[in-house]
């Protein structure tokens, strides 16, 4: 990430409807209220060749009490040290107000390249109004609509002047890890714990995290990204239209996922709505894992654990090759065992198995136990290969296809599991006519 730029400013100025433009996607989310972006939000863009990051930011306050903008702030700040170039954003129909004069002083503190921008200046009157931000003496104004693009392009031009050659996307080819669950279950304090640093705000309110943060990190040698969401609850529960967008988000964020941590509260365990998430993560063949957390807080006796997981599996039914870890976020209980296991998910995933392999594995098997006869007529599988397929698909070439039943395609699952390590994955069987 040698190429940043950090979008910065006092609330409601449109920094996240810019950085959306310049990363060409609806990733954060936007709204008239302000205060709607609460963590560093990274995205990717490139102009004129030049591939860099994008920080968005919370609208930076000062001499408020309240605790979201406190953090908002130290956010802000944490972008400011990290960016190569950073843009100043101001509102050209509002004005110059006190809270830019204020920002403004903080900013002139940093050695980065800051680059003022009049947001809003969509009518040839507004961008003759951007000029009195002159009076902060920061340099040339640089008039601009997010929403419609205007002027960013002769903004970019001056930018990318301050950039080493630029690196293709960085995010291309690494394994993607969702952090998932309910709100209030520990999804932030998990990143943070990992980082070793406040990547996302973490408070005892729910509905903290808002959009979903993407964190590049490396464990045991390895590459991957993990992303942050916003808790998911029932739809007759979202009331607010932020909520609505930071649950899309969160979708968004499993869908486009290699591996999804699901995390639970161990006081509460497994409950109908959670179910449900996994149920969206198995749709679109994910691979998934189950951490408890919170376990310090559970009293323990004899095999508390194992009852505790054994309950989660009848919950789980057919879903029992999904793992289950216990860990403690606060306490750093087992968090990088983890992260471990949804590497190794990752791996399982993305496993190819020899046909002669899976022959000699399978086909004895269902020589032992072949499928019932229908009609009188008797079932012959042949020979298994696995497809080529983003995630495990295996055919079974057999004279009558149309006749194996769900039953049987079970038992033949359960035989592959059993042999193979697909912990975590879900598979799927096709049956073709030989």
């Amino acid at each position: 990430m040698a190429n940043i730029v950090a979008i910065v400013g006092r609330p409601n100025v449109g920094k996240s409807t810019l950085f959306n433009r310049l990363i060409e996607k609806r990733k954060a989310i936007m709204d008239d209220e302000s205060g709607v972006t609460r963590d560093r939000h990274y995205g990717y863009a490139e102009w004129t060749g030049k591939h860099f990051t994008v920080i968005d930011t919370g609208g930076y306050v000062t001499g408020s009490e309240d605790k979201f903008e406190s953090e908002i702030r130290h956010q802000v700040e944490l972008a400011l040290d990290e960016a190569t170039v950073v843009l100043f954003m101001v509102d050209s129909f509002a004005g110059l107000t006190d809270l830019d004069k204020d920002f403004a002083k903080v900013l002139r503190t940093s050695n980065k390249p800051v680059y003022l921008v009049a947001n809003k200046a969509d009518t040839t009157e507004r961008i003759h109004m951007a000029s009195e931000f002159y009076a902060l003496g920061m340099g040339e104004v640089y008039p601009v609509s997010s929403a419609s693009g205007s002027g960013t392009g002769e903004l970019l031009d001056m930018v990318v002047k301050n950039f080493d050659e630029g690196e293709e996307n960085p995010e291309e080819g690494i394994p993607r890890i969702a952090i998932l669950g309910r709100p209030n279950v520990g999804k932030s304090s998990f990143l943070n714990a990992l980082l070793g640093k406040e990547r996302t705000i973490v408070t005892d309110e729910a509905g903290t995290t808002r959009d979903s943060i993407n964190t590049h990190y490396k464990l045991y040698g390895k590459d991957f990204i993990l992303t942050d969401t916003a808790g998911i609850r029932k739809k007759s529960k979202v009331k607010e239209d932020i909520e609505f967008y930071s649950v899309l988000r969160s979708i968004q964020a499993l869908q486009d996922s290699d591996v999804c941590i699901f995390i639970i509260d161990a006081e509460r365990g497994l409950e109908a709505q959670d179910m449900s998430i996994i149920n969206l993560a198995l749709k679109y063949r994910k691979g998934i894992m189950i951490m408890v957390n919170k376990w310090d807080l559970i009293e323990k006796e004899n095999n508390t654990a194992e009852k505790y997981k054994k309950a989660i599996l009848q919950k789980l039914g057919q879903l029992d090759y999904i793992p289950i870890i216990f860990t403690s976020v606060v306490k750093k209980q087992r968090i990088f065992q983890a992260i471990e296991k949804a590497i190794e998910i990752y791996d399982n995933r993305n496993s190819k198995i020899p046909t002669s392999k899976l022959n000699d594995a399978i086909l004895p098997e269902i020589e032992h136990n072949p499928p019932p006869a229908i009609k009188g007529k008797y079932i012959k599988i042949k020979y298994i290969t696995q497809l080529s397929a983003q995630t495990p698909a295996f055919a079974f070439f057999c004279n009558l296809p149309q006749y194996i039943k769900a039953p049987y395609e079970r038992f033949l699952e359960n035989k592959i599991r059993k042999n193979f390590n697909l912990e975590g994955v879900p598979i799927r069987l096709f049956f073709r006519k030989k």
